[in-house]
């Protein structure tokens, strides 16, 4: 039996079809998971894609290869009018150089002219002439912004970002980068954190009401991820002895309802003991109202999940109520 040609070729850890709001608008979007050289931080203590790079000792011109052949099989996979808007994850930066060899940059740009790109990196690799370059091989006129950086700050707060995330730099760097950003003519897109290592379900809630407000004047988006418990982690570690729980999806809501703009929401593992869940019975309608307001941004929607009636709902009143960072979690 005769194989298809992209049956052969080298494939990306994943990629898959969607649709993610820019403003007031839909677009069908191509989400690309590239496996690299890996990221070069690898200390994030919620963090399994580090683990995703190809080993050994391999030389760039060896990784660039493996690039290209990923490449090749996204463009055979998906036809280029099927989508306007294309998202790139690596296990780190798209940006770092270290991970993904320069010479691989033109080559997406090409691939993907005329599309809005958003590609994930850390602050200290977002470099104007890069950005200016990659943006130039990119821009076909088609969006004011084709490029946005998308930069998982976790939080505002430089002592949770160091203590919970290990994420390795400040707000301060964040900041700056998305001035750098904006000056060489891309967007910001911010990934928070909802519920990294040892807060209390009150304090995970507090601090991302206050992270998406410090947020604001330096991204043209905001993301927030509630957090999932990842396998090979440290937070894996804590969960498996009891010393950590995942969000209530009551906490998600609450953020969400009272965000002081549009914060789109995936809540990966919803439902799940390793992901954002409630107790098992409301947690289907919740996670997917979650995912329908990213897309509609309705408020109205999000008020009435609020009001669902489930017991749990009495067990998160009292869960915010009593935790206290010394005898936490209270449950499961």
């Amino acid at each position: 039996m005769m194989l298809m040609i992209s049956e052969l070729m080298e494939r990306p850890l994943a990629s898959w079809r969607g649709q993610e709001r820019i403003g007031n608008e839909l677009l069908d979007c191509l989400t690309i998971i590239f496996k690299s050289g890996g990221c070069t931080w690898s200390k994030c203590r919620m963090c399994s894609y580090r683990h995703e790079r190809y080993t050994g000792s391999q030389s760039p011109g060896t990784i660039l290869g493996h690039l290209r052949a990923l490449l090749l099989w996204v463009t055979h996979q998906y036809k280029t009018e099927e989508y306007r808007m294309v998202k790139i994850f690596t296990s780190g930066s798209f940006f770092d150089p270290d991970e993904v060899p320069a010479d691989f940059l033109p080559e997406v740009a090409t691939a993907f002219r005329g599309k809005l790109i958003i590609a994930e990196t850390r602050p200290e690799f977002v470099d104007p002439d890069l950005l200016t370059s990659f943006i130039g091989i990119l821009d076909d006129g088609s969006y004011k912004k084709p490029l946005y950086c998308a930069i998982g700050l976790e939080t505002s707060s430089d002592t949770i970002r160091e203590k919970s995330v290990n994420k390795g730099f400040s707000f301060r760097d964040f900041k700056n980068a998305a001035g750098t950003a904006n000056s060489a003519g891309a967007g910001v897109k911010a990934y928070l954190l909802h519920k990294p290592l040892f807060l209390t379900e009150g304090e995970a809630i507090s601090d991302m009401k206050k992270s998406i407000r410090d947020t604001i004047p330096y991204a043209d988006m905001i993301s927030m991820n509630p957090c999932t418990v990842q396998r090979n982690t440290e937070m894996e570690y804590y969960w498996k002895r009891g010393a950590y729980r995942p969000p209530y999806l009551w906490s998600v809501l609450s953020i969400l309802l009272e965000a002081p703009l549009h914060v789109t929401c995936d809540p990966l593992g919803g439902g799940q003991k390793r992901g954002p869940h409630n107790c098992g019975t409301c947690d289907y309608e919740i996670v997917k109202g979650i995912r329908d307001y990213s897309l509609n941004a309705d408020r109205d929607l999000l008020a009435a999940l609020l009001e669902t009636v489930c017991d749990c709902r009495e067990e998160w009143d009292y869960i915010l109520a009593s935790e206290k960072s010394y005898c936490m979690p209270l449950t499961r």
